[in-house]
């Protein structure tokens, strides 16, 4: 069978998972191998998602299933986005629970994060439907690669998102990420149209995604589709997983692109992990 959930559109044989190794055939039925249980729970700040224009200074519970449909050489999380659900220790939470604990640490909103919210996106509207129903917010923490059917199934739901925006070149994030940069320009432009409240990363890595001219191409896309007042932040890069040999971001490097970001308009940048 074939899962439409993303562009991978995985073709799955009776038995066996798709490339996010979540989403598994049972006799033909599509189901999610992590529906209802979180490998991962938190409260976090808010401005850790990060976010820093919606609500700065409150929490969020934060969770996350084990699964992702990147293959980021790089990932920081790979211990839990790159393994199958029965190779990590998990909770079992219904949707009702997962709400009950956010009311119970007194959270105003509930972040989907860590790993790649949007492969275990059943269980994300689930939770995502009482939430609303309770007052509470909606943080998709994304990479962003999603087809545009299940992403408008969930946006009206949606509070607010971080998108990953890991490069402005496609053939890096094939390269890097396993994936097309196009896809992820229209989760953003699809999200900005239902009003969800957007701020984007992006991960500076020295001889990757470090091209200044690039950088500045990025951000002229950003200005010109009307996201002028959306914060970038521009993230220093560390050695994480299949990237060891590779060193940190210099912070020169971090401020040169913000400059290159305020330079073409935009209002808001920040530089994080320095």
């Amino acid at each position: 069978m074939e899962c439409l959930l993303c562009p991978h559109h995985c073709r799955i044989a009776h038995g066996k998972t798709g490339r996010c190794r979540s989403r598994k055939n049972h006799d033909g039925i599509l189901v999610s191998e992590v529906y209802g249980k979180p490998c991962s729970l938190a409260v976090d700040p808010i401005e850790k998602k990060p976010l820093y224009h919606f609500h700065p200074g409150t929490t969020c519970l934060s969770m996350a299933c084990t699964g992702c449909n990147f293959r980021c050489l790089n990932c920081q999380n790979h211990d839990i986005s790159q393994a199958a659900p029965d190779e990590v220790e998990h909770y079992n939470l219904t949707p009702e629970q997962m709400v009950g604990l956010c009311e119970k640490y007194h959270c105003p909103g509930i972040a989907y994060t860590y790993t790649e919210p949007l492969t275990y996106i059943e269980y994300v509207m689930d939770i995502a439907r009482l939430a609303h129903e309770k007052g509470l917010w909606n943080i998709l923490v994304t990479a962003g690669y999603v087809n545009q059917e299940p992403l408008a199934d969930l946006l009206p739901y949606l509070d607010a998102a971080n998108v990953d925006l890991k490069s402005f070149s496609d053939a890096i994030y094939q390269r890097i990420s396993g994936g097309r940069l196009s896809v992820v320009l229209d989760t953003i432009l699809a999200m900005k149209k239902a009003g969800v409240w957007i701020e984007l990363t992006n991960l500076v890595i020295p001889g990757i995604n470090d091209d200044m001219e690039m950088i500045r191409r990025m951000c002229r896309w950003i200005v010109d589709n009307g996201m002028e007042e959306t914060p970038l932040h521009f993230s220093r890069f560390f050695p994480r997983y299949r990237l060891h040999d590779i060193p940190p971001t210099p912070v020169h490097t971090l401020h040169t692109a913000r400059e290159i970001a305020l330079d073409e308009g935009l209002k808001y940048v920040y530089l994080g992990n320095v």
